[in-house]
């Protein structure tokens, strides 16, 4: 029973690996169940024994992955780091996700940051932007940061530098290589802590 459990389970992943990289390449909505299933190597059918749907699929890439990127991102919240640190932690995780998952990445920017009704739906994508205000918050109750910060915009401002980074390595506009991606994060630290430190 275990052996058959965890067979489907594999199954389960190869698709949805299949369907990163045709939603990576194609775009979601010039995709079909067949390109996937096509992509996976198996029958065109089969897909619809574990997802209803292509939206299914979407939804399952989505969660499975950004499930994993907040829980990474909250476990620094849970440090007793200085606030600095856990900011540039946190910057750390999320921007090197475009090193060891660019595919997943792309989905995510391309399918869900860019439209607000996916968005909305499965409201998930602003819980980073909580725990970077409640980080610069305790950074300002802890004297680490100024006091004259509203935590909520500089949260915002903060997420806001890192989506565009990763918008930008999707588009292509910006080198995305490890040197580049390191440059890329140093940059947003410096510069965020530049503005939330006191002088």
């Amino acid at each position: 029973m275990v052996e058959k459990t965890s067979a489907v389970e594999d199954k389960r992943q190869q698709l949805l690996w299949a369907a990163v990289r045709v939603f990576a390449r194609k775009g979601f909505h010039a995709s079909r169940v067949g390109d996937i299933a096509e992509e996976a190597g198996v029958a065109h059918g089969l897909l619809y024994h574990y997802f209803k749907s292509k939206d299914q699929v979407l939804e399952a890439v989505f969660h499975e992955n950004w499930s994993v990127l907040l829980a990474r991102i909250e476990s620094v919240e849970e440090t007793d780091e200085p606030a600095a640190d856990q900011i540039r932690h946190i910057a750390a995780i999320v921007l090197r996700t475009w090193l060891h998952l660019p595919e997943v990445v792309r989905v995510v920017i391309q399918e869900f940051g860019r439209s607000p009704e996916l968005a909305e739906r499965l409201g998930e994508l602003t819980r980073p932007i909580d725990v970077l205000q409640r980080v610069i918050a305790r950074g300002i109750e802890r004297g680490e940061f100024r006091k004259d910060v509203d935590p909520s915009f500089a949260a915002t401002v903060v997420y806001g530098s890192i989506d565009e980074l990763l918008t930008a390595w999707v588009l292509g506009r910006l080198p995305s290589d490890e040197d580049a991606v390191a440059r890329a994060e140093q940059t947003l630290v410096e510069i965020t802590l530049g503005g939330l430190q006191k002088s």
